[in-house]
């Protein structure tokens, strides 16, 4: 599933590791669910629960969200993020919410069709920087 998710967004990739891939899943706080066409993985949804601190309670962001091109605008994406919202309400989990570009119309256009709610934010990233002591 994460190298069909790669392949969609057309990233660079290497190899997850057995060890890496069992650590991963491993985590209560990860969230995994792949759509399938037969044996064919066409679709997969990645999340990770993320424990607030204004509450004794825990929302799910949305990590990656990739539909193979031969199977998009037919209801796996939907589908997948409907099993992700049901599962994180049956853990007794609040919000879920994802952060898009907003560059990204059509991921725009897709969540907004999904009944979710627009927040205008600002994501900041801070790359790591190797050797400072």
């Amino acid at each position: 599933m994460f190298a069909m998710m790669a392949a969609v967004f057309a990233e660079d990739a290497e190899p997850l590791t057995d060890d890496y891939l069992v650590s991963l899943l491993d985590r209560d706080s990860f969230w995994a669910i792949a759509a399938f066409a037969g044996d064919h993985i066409v679709g997969g949804i990645t999340a990770h629960t993320l424990s607030m601190t204004r509450s004794p309670s825990s929302e799910v962001l949305i990590y990656d969200l990739a539909v193979r091109q031969d199977h998009q605008r037919q209801g796996v994406g939907s589908r997948l993020i409907l099993e992700l919202r049901e599962a994180a309400a049956a853990a007794g989990l609040g919000d879920v919410f994802v952060p898009v570009d907003n560059e990204d119309t059509h991921a725009l256009d897709f969540y907004l069709a999904q009944g979710a709610a627009a927040s205008p934010v600002t994501i900041f990233t801070f790359t790591t920087v190797k050797g400072i002591d």
